[in-house]
């Protein structure tokens, strides 16, 4: 389970993503979440196809790897999909299956949802596989600093953010040895009706949960033995800084901005 979960992990590397300020990741993310619901026709869904797949291949990391690590979402993509086939009716009708008519708009809606879906997640992996934790905290406290002059937790809240990414595989990993224990003890996951099955889960939940907030008093006990104060009169190791390489993207993604409201119908 954990080795097909990319959500949270980190992959070392010297790319060109990698080299990036974690500012400028964030705010191109948040911008391209934004465009992507934007895009209407062919040309502009290439667009945005190209820039999250050559983003993709821009970070070095194994194209297989990120598409295992997507997994889990194809269900929720697959299930989009299909969902809009069975309630969308307007169009003429394209073909039947089982007496089921699928329509023409069922096919082109189903389709660049389940597109939108799959780019969404493709280029937000980018942030977490090619940033490392403690850059994604600094890069949300230096973004939302002008909150910090209505006293709003700003540190605090990206310490939180950064925690709950670094700890989403460490709990898969968790999940699956505790699920390869039960299975040893005679639990069956897999079979029997779905009450069954729900009941199955619970002897999983119960030691995840435990084992979860056994790790949180541990690191809450490390933290404030090492001092930790909050944001308060802390310096940092690394300064940020907006180099040729983000100007140069910045540049790219305008370009796909301007791209993508000249390609819509």
């Amino acid at each position: 389970m954990s080795s097909s979960m990319i959500i949270g992990q980190f992959i070392p590397g010297d790319s060109v993503v990698h080299r990036m300020d974690p500012r400028s990741k964030i705010a191109i993310i948040f911008f391209f979440v934004v465009i992507v619901f934007f895009a209407n026709s062919v040309m502009s869904y290439g667009l945005l196809a190209l820039f999250a797949i050559g983003s993709a291949l821009l970070s070095r990391i194994p194209f297989p790897y990120i598409m295992k690590g997507l997994k889990p979402v194809w269900f929720l993509i697959i299930f989009t999909f299909i969902l809009h086939l069975l309630v969308t009716r307007q169009g003429e009708v394209v073909f039947s299956v089982f007496g089921w008519e699928v329509y023409e708009e069922g096919l082109i809606q189903g389709a660049a949802i389940s597109l939108r879906f799959f780019l969404l997640i493709l280029v937000t992996s980018m942030l977490t596989l090619t940033t490392t934790p403690i850059e994604i905290t600094d890069a949300i406290e230096e973004l939302l600093g002008p909150l910090k002059k209505v006293r709003f937790p700003v540190h605090e809240l990206a310490l939180m953010m950064s925690i709950s990414l670094r700890f989403i595989p460490t709990l898969m990993q968790e999940t699956e040895k505790i699920s390869k224990a039960q299975a040893s003890r005679g639990v069956d996951f897999r079979t029997g009706s779905f009450k069954d099955r729900i009941r199955a889960v619970i002897p999983l939940l119960v030691p995840l949960f435990v084992s979860a907030f056994k790790r949180a008093e541990e690191l809450a006990m490390a933290m404030e033995a090492r001092g930790y104060q909050g944001g308060e009169g802390r310096s940092k190791l690394r300064e940020l800084r907006i180099g040729k390489l983000d100007i140069y993207l910045y540049i790219v993604f305008i370009l796909l901005i301007i791209g993508l409201f000249l390609t819509r119908s």
